[in-house]
């Protein structure tokens, strides 16, 4: 049953992606998942339409001096590495664009009916997942940076002396591939990864993944979350991105081997010629001695031409290459895992709008989207309802735990809760939203990733105002300050208002007036 629903949400995930747009415009250091569902792919001749990996923003400057150089524009989609190969995969990729440039083609790789539909698979540059420390970590550690393996990453974690956030590997290139890297280094493989491995290292994994502290659907996110934060000392993430922080990490490469992105620019089988031969030409460009020291300065990472110094930022020693898992079943069963076993479970409180402006039409889907989220839900998972109109509906609040041996007991709770819910009164936001925060201060906080989604359709008309929701949550102890809010623009709510609250607890907006309500929520799902 688990790996049936999250094959489904990983299916799912395909048919979401408008409301990843939001991403494309982040910064630098990486944004998973943003496929561009609405933009122009017209094919135009001398452009490249490239489905690529989100961090690969920062390669604007390099392919601007490739378009003066050669000729060819790349007009990118930026997508996640799971989401862009179900792109591939279904054949949905072919008519929208000419080539796919992801972190690494290893698990495209795995599946045969996306394998055949790509052609010339070109490395363009490399960068290692690592471990990037708050320099005052490492002292406390008594490490030598490197000297380091997996194993002793993993006894300061179980021992509690280090906390780590890291992106979601269903959802985020830079998790997967930290994953796989974890993974093979606490199962001791020396060839391609098997279930036997993941099930040897499994209660080293456990244990590993109870020091999580944060986990999000984008670095960007990720990272200023972690600044400020002062019980998570370090992230796991690729090099590129953590010498790429605005505050001082000391990079560590465990020396016992990682996972490595490649980045190969791929061409799709079904490209017109005329677009295969401007791939040709652009790789060639990247690959020259010239773009190479430009990818090596601005983006910090490594090159891949012999001859090419690597920024001077970047370590130069060696590491052991870590094996990928051999099979897709491996791959894809890795990741359930982590999802329903390994990782921290989710307590997530729904803060919804069901106020008069609601009905109708917005109500109704708000319904199908909750419904259709429960197939995303994970094992342990908590989940509350809270409605509110006027004030918070505590007829129709309720908390529901997927229990692993029973899940759609809960599931199917959450679909009626959703189904019954009505619409009346004014909107009381920030009443509310205390009210979430009391309902997770009843339980552990310290043993789950705590959130909560707020969507709302409106401004706060009833309750307590702004300024009395900032000095309720300016007194919350620090441990649930830790807890952010997601709100969701929807309907005629207030942008400023909703990301006032984002910013002040540390969370990010997510809009559904440019997507979906469904995408809007499935994209949060990530940060949980």
């Amino acid at each position: 049953m688990r790996r049936t629903r999250t094959g489904r949400a990983l299916r799912r995930t395909g048919a979401l992606l408008a409301a990843a747009l939001l991403l494309a415009g982040t910064a630098a250091c990486g944004t998973d998942g943003d496929d561009g569902e609405g933009e122009d792919h017209t094919y135009r001749s001398g452009t490249l339409r490239v489905l690529a990996s989100s961090e690969l923003a920062d390669m604007k400057p390099v392919l601007d001096a490739a378009e003066k150089a050669t000729g060819v524009a790349v007009r990118p989609t930026y997508a996640g590495t799971l989401d862009a190969v179900e792109q591939v995969a279904s054949g949905k990729a072919d008519a929208a664009y000419d080539a796919v440039w992801l972190s690494s083609n290893d698990y495209l790789r795995l599946r045969p009916e996306a394998g055949k539909r790509i052609t010339a698979e070109t490395p363009v540059m490399t960068s290692p997942v690592a471990l990037g420390l708050r320099p005052e970590a490492v002292a406390r550690l008594g490490w030598d940076p490197a000297k380091v393996t997996w194993a002793q990453v993993h006894r300061a974690v179980a021992d509690g002396r280090l906390g780590y956030g890291m992106t979601d590997p269903v959802r985020s290139n830079s998790g997967f591939s930290a994953l796989v890297s974890i993974a093979s280094g606490l199962s001791g493989a020396q060839s391609a990864l098997t279930d036997a491995d993941v099930a040897r290292a499994t209660p080293r994994l456990k244990e590993f993944f109870a020091g999580q502290k944060l986990t999000s659907g984008s670095s960007g996110w990720l990272a200023t979350a972690y600044a400020r934060r002062s019980d998570v000392d370090a992230l796991v993430n690729y090099e590129s991105v953590l010498l790429s922080q605005p505050q001082r990490l000391t990079v560590v490469r465990p020396s016992d081997g990682v996972v490595t992105a490649d980045y190969p620019f791929t061409t799709l089988t079904a490209a017109r010629p005329e677009a295969k031969d401007a791939a040709r030409r652009l790789t060639s460009y990247l690959r020259g001695a010239e773009a190479q020291r430009l990818i090596t300065e601005k983006t910090l990472r490594r090159p891949v031409v012999p001859g090419v110094k690597p920024a001077k930022a970047i370590a130069a020693d060696a590491r052991r290459e870590l094996p990928f898992p051999g099979s897709r079943s491996v791959a894809d069963g890795l990741l359930d895992a982590y999802e329903n076993r390994l990782r921290r479970p989710s307590r997530t409180v729904y803060v919804l709008d069901t106020s008069g402006s609601m009905s109708g039409e917005r109500l109704e889907r708000l319904k199908k989207s909750l419904t259709e989220l429960t197939e995303d839900f994970r094992d342990r998972e908590e989940v509350t309802l809270l409605p509110f109109g006027s004030s918070v509906k505590r007829d129709q609040v309720r908390t529901h735990r997927v229990d692993p041996k029973a899940p759609e007991k809960a599931l199917d709770a959450i679909r009626a809760d959703a189904g019954r819910l009505s619409a009346s009164g004014e909107t009381a936001i920030y009443s509310s939203l205390q009210e979430a925060y009391e309902v997770l201060g009843k339980g552990d906080t310290g043993s789950a990733f705590t959130s909560i989604v707020l969507m709302t359709d409106g401004e706060n008309t009833a309750g307590v105002p702004a300024s009395g929701f900032e000095d309720f949550y300016g007194k919350l102890p620090a441990d649930r300050r830790s807890t952010p809010v997601f709100p969701i623009l929807f309907g005629d709510s207030d942008r400023a208002e909703l990301e006032r609250i984002a910013n002040l607890t540390g969370g990010r907006l997510f809009d559904a007036t440019t997507g979906s309500l469904d995408g809007a929520f499935e994209e949060i799902r990530g940060y949980q």
